[in-house]
């Protein structure tokens, strides 16, 4: 990965919908050479995908929960599974330290969540214990990845 692919990738983390025009001139390659490029980061799984940034409050989620669990070693593959299949766990990362895996889940009041952890991720398979922080205020979301390799020299 080098200068150009970076300056692709932000580009694209930035505005995905822009016109391709735009970002052949934004990163200073001709068409071609920026399509071959923004291919092979698609197919390296560099990028991921194109999507909307839906906003919970606008589909009136207005609380933001995280759960950290600890589970049953021996259920992981079936604690797993349901996760996938839990419309209102939106993210779901194992963890390094008390908690085996970290949840973020939606919903649209404070009674809702208590509902939601009281009949719903308390019958998670394997789950022994389970500790929930609600979220006040997002200060920083969604910032940029590329930004992030920019303490790395990257090689021209």
């Amino acid at each position: 990965m080098d200068r150009i692919d970076l300056a692709i990738l932000a580009e694209l983390e930035h505005e995905g919908r822009q016109p391709f025009a735009g970002l052949v001139e934004h990163v200073g390659l001709s068409r071609t050479p920026c399509w071959t490029r923004v291919q092979a980061l698609e197919h390296s799984g560099a990028i991921r995908g194109y999507h909307a940034d839906v906003d919970p409050a606008a589909l009136g989620l207005h609380v933001t929960a995280y759960v950290e669990v600890m589970i049953d070693p021996a259920r992981r593959d079936a604690f797993e599974q349901a996760v996938l299949d839990h419309p209102a766990i939106v993210e779901c990362v194992t963890t390094a330290g008390d908690a085996d895996y970290l949840l973020k889940v939606l919903s649209s009041d404070v009674g809702d969540l208590d509902d939601l952890l009281r009949h719903s991720l308390t019958l998670l398979p394997g789950l022994r214990r389970s500790t929930t922080t609600i979220s006040l205020k997002t200060i920083k979301r969604g910032a940029s990845v590329v930004a992030a390799t920019r303490s790395r020299t990257i090689p021209a």
